[in-house]
């Protein structure tokens, strides 16, 4: 080939590298969306049955009773700090919204939870174990380390990055809200 030819030689089109390096990372965020939309969202409703007797749930009085079964006193505050540490920490988690104290809400409900109803019970949640606990507090936890990706509230705030300071507020201010709880 003369070099005229090699010069003048059609270019084939290629992906930019701007489509490789976003695409990616648009499947992430809108995978992310997906998982706190709708892990979010379950949460919330959780919350609602408990606190506002919604989906089917027993409501604050009957809620409140189960509490105070479990030595929780008095049965309907602690009724209405579980369930709004529920249905405002799922909505957290859903919106993107100050995710690492949304996860430590859910990560702080499922260590009682764990504590005081399903740990006797071993692991399995056909014997009344802590799997679903255990899932709960580590979906929430992985969301905080993450971060919550580009389609949350949070991209626009320093902590909307995810990162082990996340993840370690979350956990940490989760087991401590566990811990203050339980000797109560």
């Amino acid at each position: 080939m003369s070099p005229k030819h090699t010069l003048n030689r059609p270019v084939r089109p290629t992906r930019s590298a701007a489509h490789t390096a976003t695409a990616p990372g648009a499947a992430a965020d809108c995978g992310l969306l997906l998982i706190r939309l709708t892990f979010g969202l379950l949460m919330a409703g959780h919350g609602a049955q408990k606190v506002f007797g919604l989906f089917g749930g027993h409501g604050l009085a009957a809620t409140g009773k189960g509490f105070a079964a479990l030595g929780f006193h008095p049965g309907k505050l602690f009724a209405v700090v579980g369930g709004m540490s529920e249905l405002l920490g799922g909505l957290g988690l859903a919106l993107g919204l100050l995710t690492p104290l949304a996860a430590a809400a859910l990560i702080g409900v499922m260590i009682n939870a764990m504590a005081t109803v399903t740990g006797a019970h071993g692991l399995w949640e056909s014997e009344g174990g802590v799997e679903y606990s255990v899932c709960i507090a580590v979906v929430a936890l992985a969301i905080a380390a993450i971060g919550p990706g580009r389609l949350a509230v949070d991209r626009f705030f320093p902590w909307g990055a995810g990162g082990f300071k996340q993840a370690g507020l979350a956990l940490g201010l989760g087991g401590l809200a566990a811990a203050v709880t339980l000797s109560l």
